[in-house]
């Protein structure tokens, strides 16, 4: 094997390992995201867990933040709750779930 070889290699597997953080990072900022829409809707326990589940699940809809930004919004209707509100929670906790991942190894 070449040292371009290893190189390539090498690239190969640091951009999937990003790309994995990534993918747990925005799953922890949407079930952050989850719970504190659940918190606001007034549900808690299982309840809160299971609605945050459906944040989480709302990401596989398209690419991007769209998906996961129409259904909070949607859900918090009528709570006082906008969409400039939960764009910058999901900023964030975006941080917050970054900083998880990194501590959790």
């Amino acid at each position: 094997m070449t040292t371009f070889d290893k190189r390539e290699e090498g690239f190969e597997k640091k951009f999937a390992h990003d790309e994995e953080l990534q993918f747990k990072a925005m799953a922890r900022r949407n079930k952050l995201l989850g719970l504190w829409a659940a918190g606001v809707l007034g549900k808690t326990g299982a309840d809160a867990e299971a609605y945050a589940k459906e944040v989480v699940l709302a990401d596989f809809e398209e690419s991007g933040d769209n998906d996961v930004l129409r259904k909070v919004v949607k859900d918090l209707e009528g709570k006082g709750v906008g969409e400039a509100q939960v764009r910058a929670q999901m900023v964030e906790l975006l941080g917050q779930a970054i900083d998880q991942i990194k501590k959790s190894g």
